[in-house]
């Protein structure tokens, strides 16, 4: 879920050009994700059950597959071929991000340009759908960019009811113009008749700015929080069943284990992990019975799954030496930065940024 570094305004300006800044970090739009909200007591989220660790054939609890920005590893990301070849593999659910066109279309990519996919240097907010429809994917086989209708159209068909989809909702958008459009776009194409959208669709939001406006235009669609910070996560602990969607290394860092347990037994929140890519992890989510693991390889997970042996005793380090040093490296790298940038981020969730109004 990294971004690009160019064109943006980073969270961290000083820190040394020769230290790999964990693209995170660096999106467009995080240093805004302090912006403080308020909230009504009786503002409620919908659990959505649809999103919740299944048991397999074998009766056991497994982590639902969720296919990062489709097939990814076999296709071009955030493309039709993607997303029909994770359903094809047997994903359960597909996760792609969100931008808005000059015109206001949505449209499905990671980035805020067009330059990494397509070959264009130009950002797509300052492009209308007409000057964007006929490129092609610079990786084969050169694949046109979706529009939102066009994945939700294709999730309409009848042998496809128990597939949904999570939305990245990327920070760089107008917050307010975003959720509108998405709410617009999901109310123009007819469900089916015995499953609304608010059943099929997550709304994945990294800022808590976003919570209103989704209470606004897309009023009982359930909302997951994607994050990178368990410090920042824990303020969405505040506003009932609000999921999360988090960064696998923070959850195998310290303190992620305890933000498991509690999410999960204390607040009966759902957790999700991305991007979860090699069969160590992927075995190290299914232990841990997570809700759900998004991978660029459907088929890989669904295969991990298949063999996994909830008998065997998990090895005292269950991810390789190399890996667990990165993590926690990664880990130290993220709480470091978020403290020197004003300590906006403390341990314990403050009421300044989520504050809720009302009858308690």
């Amino acid at each position: 879920m990294a971004s690009t570094t160019s064109e943006r305004e980073p969270l961290l300006r000083r820190v040394p050009s020769a230290l790999p800044v964990p693209g995170m970090l660096i999106q467009p739009g995080v240093e805004k994700l302090d912006s403080p909200i308020t909230m009504d007591y009786d503002t409620v989220f919908p659990t959505p059950t649809f999103t919740k660790a299944r048991f397999d054939a074998q009766k056991r609890k497994m982590p639902q597959c969720i296919a990062h920005r489709g097939y990814k590893a076999k296709f071009p990301e955030n493309t039709m071929a993607a997303f029909r070849g994770a359903v094809a593999a047997g994903a359960h659910a597909l996760e792609t991000d969100v931008h808005i066109t000059k015109d206001d279309v949505v449209v499905l990519s990671h980035d805020p340009t067009l330059k990494r996919c397509f070959g264009r240097p130009d950002k797509i907010i300052d492009k209308t759908w007409d000057e964007i429809k006929d490129l092609r994917t610079e990786a084969e086989p050169h694949e046109p960019m979706p529009q939102l209708r066009d994945v939700i159209e294709y999730l309409a068909q009848p042998e496809l009811e128990e597939v949904w989809i999570l939305l990245d909702i990327k920070l760089d958008n107008d917050a307010e113009a975003i959720m509108r459009l998405l709410g617009y776009t999901l109310n123009s194409v007819a469900p089916l008749a015995n499953k609304g959208w608010r059943q099929r669709v997550v709304l994945g939001i990294w800022a808590a700015k976003f919570l209103p406006l989704a209470q606004q235009y897309l009023p009982d669609f359930p909302v997951m929080h994607i994050g990178f910070s368990t410090s920042y996560a824990r303020h969405f602990l505040t506003v009932p069943n609000v999921g999360f969607n988090m960064l696998l290394p923070i959850l195998i860092a310290p303190g992620g284990r305890r933000f498991i347990k509690e999410a999960r037994e204390k607040y009966h929140r759902q957790v999700l992990a991305w991007t979860v890519n090699d069969e160590d992890r992927m075995e190290w989510c299914i232990r841990r019975q997570l809700d759900g693991v998004i991978t660029d390889d459907p088929e890989k997970f669904l295969k991990v799954c298949e063999r996994y042996d909830e008998r065997q005793k998990e090895a005292l380090l269950p991810i390789d030496i190399k890996t667990f040093l990165y993590f926690h490296w990664l880990w130290v790298f993220i709480t470091m930065a978020l403290m020197w940038h004003k300590g906006k981020f403390q341990p314990v969730a403050s009421r300044a940024l989520i504050r809720r109004t009302g009858t308690k």
